[in-house]
């Protein structure tokens, strides 16, 4: 990150000092916020819609339209109205892999019951020179994080030797994650190029997001993709981008405020996801 120099008045040094002492934030961190709230930019921001228990426990009905989603980030991924398939937000567009493997930009007024985005401003930049399964990549990844208290978003761009990839099957009335995701279809796919969105959330938020790392990919011909299972590859550009700022769009579907959310969700996304 650039370094900024700068004449302040002792009285507004004295305050940000006061402040940082007060919350723990490093000066870094409070002057780059305040710059960006002054001139209105959107910063290390993650947006989400809906919760991960939620859709643990079957609330599939969209609550916000991809539109919508898309003014709050331009990086991003999460699923579809009734679970139908995986999404890949990525340089702003919105794209859709279904179940039956097709792959398609996102129709704008599409309704999202759980998606997590972010305007995509790395602040690191590395190579991952060899990666033979997705756990050392996970494990790569865990060197590029300063802290497993904050989230963290993570964009990985090269040709992926392989890629084993699932999509959600939409859902059949009203079932929880698990018994959706028992019935995914599985890709693989070999020597592609692509892009790998992925976001780190911390073990505290896992009644909110998906704890660990949760990874979509999407070909650079934007043809196949879908929730990551397995990959291997070397020389993949990584970048990194660490997120202070939480928000949430709470849905106020009938679904939702019916719905029992006091389960720990952990077993089941687990199981669903991994």
């Amino acid at each position: 990150m650039p370094p900024l120099t700068c004449n302040v008045p002792q009285s507004v040094l004295d305050a940000l000092k006061a402040r940082c002492m007060s919350t723990g934030e490093s000066l870094d961190h409070l002057v780059t916020e305040a710059l960006a709230d002054a001139l209105q930019l959107e910063h290390a921001t993650l947006f989400q819609v809906s919760t991960s228990g939620a859709l643990v426990e079957g609330v599939y009905r969209g609550s916000v339209s991809v539109a919508k989603l898309l003014e709050h980030g331009d990086f991003g991924l999460g699923t579809f109205d009734a679970l139908d398939g995986e999404m890949v937000v990525l340089d702003g567009k919105c794209h859709q892999a279904r179940g039956d493997g097709t792959v398609e930009e996102a129709d704008p007024s599409g309704k999202v019951p759980y998606a997590v985005v972010t305007h995509f401003q790395p602040r690191e930049t590395g190579s991952a020179l060899e990666i033979r399964s997705v756990a050392e990549l996970t494990a790569f990844l865990d060197g590029l994080r300063a802290t497993g208290n904050l989230f963290f978003a993570f964009r990985v761009d090269g040709v992926f030797d392989r890629v084993h990839l699932r999509a959600v099957c939409k859902a059949t009335g009203h079932e929880r994650l698990v018994d959706a995701a028992a019935r995914q279809a599985e890709f693989s796919h070999t020597g592609l190029e692509g892009t790998l969105v992925g976001f780190w959330t911390p073990a505290y938020a896992k009644n909110l997001g998906i704890p660990g790392y949760h990874l979509h990919f999407i070909s650079a011909d934007r043809k196949r993709g879908g929730h990551v299972l397995d990959c291997a590859g070397s020389g993949w550009r990584v970048q990194v981008q660490q997120i202070t700022d939480f928000r949430m769009a709470i849905p106020e579907t009938k679904e939702f405020l019916q719905a029992n959310l006091t389960r720990d969700p952990s077993r089941d996304l687990e199981q669903a996801e991994r």
